[in-house]
């Protein structure tokens, strides 16, 4: 390691910046907190042209369409799967959990290491694996190989979700940042909605290996456009994560050069500083030149106390705000893939529809999802800059819930309705028409809710947004193990009366964070200013 000395002219004004991004972690008094998400950087994202803009949005958004779309594309071809690998029905469910569980849960180590080599790396690694995990899938000869490739083509698909609305906050500004966000979700909603009906089309014409081969070409080009097109996003001084690293590695070098006294001033060299005091004194800029290498810093280097995901995760869920809206979007996500998969039941059995004329029923739910999406998102924008323009121009993140209250009394209602429309079985045009419903309002507030996360979170939506995944992750495998069992006990009007109930509650945790949300994140962050 290069011995320390006075930083080079150029260096000396990053680890400044640095520090203020440092001192949301840690802080010795700090009066009021530091915005993380305005300070000055080089080649600043929010500062591109339009065009470049919009050329990362459409990759991200392409990344997680595609992502998506690997969900449940499969499943109109599950029969076949079966009759061809000589499975049970219970095996072939294990390749929806083999890829609900890691696409949950994975997030936290990929959005993780972003804030500290970047984004760009993390999507090629992970679209690269998502490419190895399509291969493997097309050519799978036992259903045990496809079970743990469904889980590999996972772990590399959810890169992607992972950090795509980290990567948006760091391009647009909090007053746009809802309509890119409504935008932007319309394409994770895309693929779950065409890919039965993609799926069935391809199982039919060809077999059900073609659904693989087709991701396989959608993931080749993902990682394409990620190599070829994306310019990364990530702004080290911006980083929460990036500056603790900083610090440790200022503060090991600090202990390790007790003679860099001469270099530094007059400081004599038997006064060594402890570890605990050199953190401290990061403040000073004199400091900070004094111990770090020539490298700069790029001589931080990863490892695995930076990489770890628990102590973000833990510091997310430390706020009551955060886990009243984690557990709401579980709740609507869990919601979401109970309704696709037991409608494909009640289709199949009840009305005799072959995979793809499920699939175009579904698309319908897809319909409504999209149009709450960028609608709502749009909304959202518009109800901010009111709340804002009424409160001298100052906004708090609780704002953003305000929109969703527009749809709220919908949400159960039109979900109570597709229960009974169901149950009594009525033309099918009646159910389409309720899919509609659900996918526009409930993906309206999951908009607003979502965008909230990313706002209350400043410097450390990638990890908000890891989080929020698993939750998703967990309700919606809890939901589609216990679906079947519930759907045959209680018959669609029970269980999805029951949802409705369940949708009453969650509006109930959106209100009371809109309520108290402000005060509670006041209570959270006075401790982190005071350590």
């Amino acid at each position: 390691m290069a011995s320390p000395t006075v930083a080079n002219a150029h260096s000396v004004s990053e680890p400044t910046t640095l520090l203020q991004d440092a001192n949301t972690e840690s802080s010795t008094g700090a009066a009021s907190t530091i915005d993380t998400e305005h300070i000055s950087v080089n080649d600043d994202p929010r500062q591109w042209s339009p065009a470049r803009k919009t050329t990362t949005l459409w990759i991200v958004s392409l990344a997680t369409m595609v992502s998506a779309l690997a969900s449940n594309i499969q499943n109109p071809s599950n029969s076949l799967i079966e009759a061809d690998l000589h499975a049970t029905s219970n095996q072939v469910s294990w390749t929806m959990a083999a890829f609900l569980f890691p696409q949950g849960n994975f997030p936290l180590l990929w959005s993780t290491a972003s804030e500290i080599k970047g984004r760009k790396p993390v999507y090629l690694v992970g679209s690269a694996l998502f490419v190895v995990g399509n291969v493997a899938l097309a050519l799978s000869k036992t259903i045990e190989v496809m079970i743990g490739m469904r889980a590999l083509q996972a772990v590399g698909s959810c890169a992607a979700m992972a950090i795509s609305a980290a990567t948006l906050a760091d391009i647009y500004d909090t007053h746009e940042r809802g309509t890119m966000m409504g935008i932007f979700f319309a394409a994770p909603l895309l693929g779950p909605a065409v890919g039965p009906i993609l799926g069935g089309s391809l199982s039919q014409a060809f077999y059900w290996r073609a659904c693989f081969y087709f991701l396989l070409v959608c993931s080749a080009v993902v990682f394409l456009s990620f190599l070829i097109l994306f310019k990364d996003t990530y702004r080290r001084e911006r980083s929460p994560t990036y500056c603790s690293a900083f610090q440790r590695h200022a503060s090991k070098e600090r202990v390790r050069s007790p003679n860099e006294s001469t270099i530094a001033g007059n400081e004599s060299s038997k006064d060594q500083t402890p570890v605990k005091d050199a953190e401290k004194q990061l403040q000073s800029l004199e400091y900070i030149s004094a111990v770090t290498p020539k490298t700069g810093l790029d001589d931080v280097k990863l490892s695995f106390k930076d990489i770890n995901p628990f102590p973000p995760y833990l510091r997310i869920l430390s706020r009551k705000n955060n886990v009243l809206i984690l557990i709401a979007n579980g709740l609507i996500f869990g919601f979401s893939y109970s309704l696709s998969y037991t409608c494909c039941r009640t289709l199949a059995e009840r009305y005799g529809y072959s995979a793809f004329r499920i699939g175009l029923v579904l698309l319908w739910l897809g319909i409504g999802s999209i149009a709450g999406s960028v609608i709502g998102g749009r909304w959202s924008d518009r109800v901010l800059a009111k709340m804002m323009a009424a409160n001298g121009g100052k906004c708090y993140p609780e704002m953003r819930l305000e929109s969703s209250k527009l749809v709220m009394p919908w949400v159960p209602l039109s979900v109570i309705g597709y229960a009974w429309v169901c149950e009594k079985h009525v033309n099918v045009t009646v159910i389409c028409v309720m899919l509609v419903l659900i996918g526009f309002t409930s993906t309206w507030m999951y908009t607003c809710t979502l965008t909230y996360l990313v706002d209350a979170n400043p410097g450390r939506s990638y990890t908000a947004v890891a989080v929020n995944s698993s939750f998703r992750g967990f309700f919606s495998f809890l939901s589609v193990m216990i679906a079947v069992p519930l759907q045959d006990a209680l018959g669609d009007g029970g269980l999805y009366s029951a949802w409705g109930g369940v949708f009453v509650m969650t509006e109930l945790l959106v209100i009371l964070v809109l309520r108290k949300g402000e005060s509670w994140r006041k209570e959270s962050e006075e401790p982190e200013f005071k350590r």
